[in-house]
């Protein structure tokens, strides 16, 4: 996950949302790890004015996984940038495609 620029490590929800926030255009998402779950990060992305949080998780087999609304069919990535392009399209289970990656800034990598 940490070659990802878009992968901001261990930020706060309220500081995804501010940073999103700053963004200002719907589909801007970024990657941070889950202040809850140990080994699992989260995709947070901007619609409207909120910003939507799905878990994303790597499983035993090494393959990538994200959480989506009910009713659809998980899927299965090799590799976590997979999953990021597959979520791009709209109308995949999330309330806005990934489009605009909010890169981390260089001087906190």
């Amino acid at each position: 996950m940490e070659h990802l620029a878009e992968y901001h490590g261990h930020i706060s929800k309220k500081r995804a949302e501010e940073i999103l926030g700053e963004a200002g255009r719907d589909g801007s998402y970024l990657i941070r790890d889950s202040e809850r779950l140990p080994n699992s990060y989260c995709a947070c992305v901007l619609c409207g004015e909120w910003v939507y949080t799905y878990r994303v998780f790597k499983q035993k087999d090494g393959y990538w996984t994200i959480e989506t609304a009910p009713g659809t069919k998980e899927r299965f990535f090799r590799k976590v940038s997979n999953l990021i392009s597959a979520f791009k399209i709209p109308d995949q289970g999330i309330s806005a495609p990934l489009l605009y990656p909010v890169n981390k800034p260089k001087h906190q990598q």
